[in-house]
């Protein structure tokens, strides 16, 4: 290994770090889960799809790492503490913990469920918090002063600033989730645990084909980002390894845009697209 190699090493290695992502088996979730079993991580991904963790989970074993997955549907309280359970059960200690899991919904004020608000909120907000509460004490097992467990929250552009289409109840829960991160990496710094989160801009994901798919609509997104273009795997991969990485071991209470320079831009306005 040259020196190079090895001073990188020293910054990004996981080898030996256990991780659980939850939505780890598509869209940004998979690059996250990409990046850390790249590192030599452990992964455990869980999402209602089964097929979709164990197919993922195949795409991945040429790795240096590994990943694991479990089925779980983190829209109820049952399915969280089945996910909490499977992973108490199988490891000691937990070293990083990514709440990436989420849906959105989008509609006129007028037309905007109820139903719709609860369940977004549900996933978005309550499931990660009430995933954290439950696997804090192998997080804080994991965990020391200068080396610390990790929790990364996704949040959204959308969760800082205005940006993008009328779906109300995401924005709101995405702001809901950087707050609750605030709150934690507070509470939790005692125990050896950062928290941070990641408010992207546009990617490549399910939740975002409606406009990557459309010409006229990606073509819109764009212009609203100032670096103009969507996000690419590697940009969210390079922030995740630097979080998770002895980099990244003095960072908590972060709320760290991946937009590309949205939640800065000096105009507002649906053409901005969304995160």
């Amino acid at each position: 290994m040259s020196t190079i190699e090895k001073y990188t090493a020293s910054l990004f290695s996981l080898e030996g770090k256990t991780a659980l992502v939850t939505g780890g088996a598509t869209g940004i979730g998979f690059m996250i889960t990409h990046a850390l079993v790249s590192a030599g991580a452990r992964v455990y991904i869980a999402s209602r799809k089964l097929e979709a963790c164990q197919q993922a989970a195949e795409n991945l074993n040429n790795l240096p790492g590994s990943c694991i997955p479990f089925g779980a549907d983190l829209s109820t309280e049952a399915g969280v503490l089945s996910l909490a359970e499977f992973i108490a059960a199988n490891e000691s200690v937990l070293d990083i913990l990514v709440n990436n899991s989420g849906r959105s919904w989008g509609a006129a004020l007028e037309q905007f469920p109820w139903q719709a608000w609860e369940d977004i909120m549900t996933l978005n907000v309550t499931a990660p918090f009430t995933l954290i509460r439950e696997l804090k004490p192998l997080l804080s097992s994991a965990g020391s002063a200068d080396d610390p467990s990790r929790v990364i929250n996704i949040g959204s552009v959308m969760g800082i600033e205005p940006h993008g289409f009328p779906a109300y109840s995401y924005a709101a829960s995405k702001a809901a989730i950087h707050h609750v991160t605030r709150y934690l990496s507070n509470e939790l710094a005692a125990s050896h645990i950062t928290v941070n989160a990641i408010a992207p801009g546009p990617f490549p994901s399910g939740m975002t084909a409606f406009f990557t798919a459309d010409e006229k609509l990606s073509k819109a997104v764009t212009r609203g980002v100032p670096l103009g273009r969507l996000g690419r795997p590697e940009d969210f991969a390079g922030l995740v390894l630097c979080l998770c990485g002895v980099s990244g071991a003095y960072m908590t209470g972060a709320i760290i845009p991946l937009d590309g320079g949205m939640n800065s831009a000096r105009t507002l306005g649906l053409e901005q697209g969304i995160g």
